[in-house]
């Protein structure tokens, strides 16, 4: 069975080309919804304050939906379209398993996160955030058939842990995820 994969695409815009690039960026999800069969959807983060670093993030449901689209015309055209906004040249990550939810530490040359840190973290974060929302909403769901109080639940994790949780805790617990970082 396929295992889907992400692709992590961070890139620096030049300045004064952030109106567009987004633009540019909007017509490529577009295009390969359009184009793609197995492409999953996609991601784009702005820039933190001070980075000028532009996350985009692309999931397929396999390897070879990646490929078809990473050797098509489209992405070559598309590729071509957008040179202009470039600073510099993309940092591309192919993931398969959880570490998408894991930014390495600055300097990192070659990430290597450990799985089963990965795990135990991601426990330990969805432990406390469904035991949080089952105290605080569940007595507000208490009448709820079980699928509909369960849907809510997840969804609200899902949301937390994607947008709120994860971002602001990976830079504190990097090292743990990356043990073996190397970083100058």
């Amino acid at each position: 069975m396929p295992e889907p994969v992400t692709v992590l695409v961070r890139r620096r815009v030049k300045p004064g080309s952030e109106a567009a690039y987004e633009d540019w960026l909007k017509r490529m999800a577009e295009g390969v919804t359009r184009e793609f069969p197995g492409y999953l959807g996609a991601e784009f983060h702005r820039p933190a304050a001070g980075s000028g670093e532009y996350r985009s993030v692309f999931r397929f449901d396999s390897l070879e939906a990646l490929e078809r689209f990473e050797t098509s015309d489209f992405r070559a055209r598309m590729l071509a379209e957008a040179e202009p906004f470039f600073a510099g040249d993309a940092a591309w990550e192919r993931m398969t398993g959880l570490e998408f939810w894991f930014d390495p530490p600055p300097g990192t040359r070659v990430p290597q996160p450990s799985p089963h840190r990965m795990a135990l973290v991601l426990v330990a974060v969805v432990f406390v955030l469904v035991l949080a929302l089952n105290l605080t909403i569940g007595p507000l769901m208490a009448g709820w058939p079980l699928a509909l109080r369960v849907l809510v639940t997840v969804t609200l994790q899902v949301g937390l842990m994607t947008y709120v949780v994860m971002p602001r805790l990976t830079p504190h617990i990097a090292r743990f995820i990356y043990p073996k970082s190397a970083t100058p």
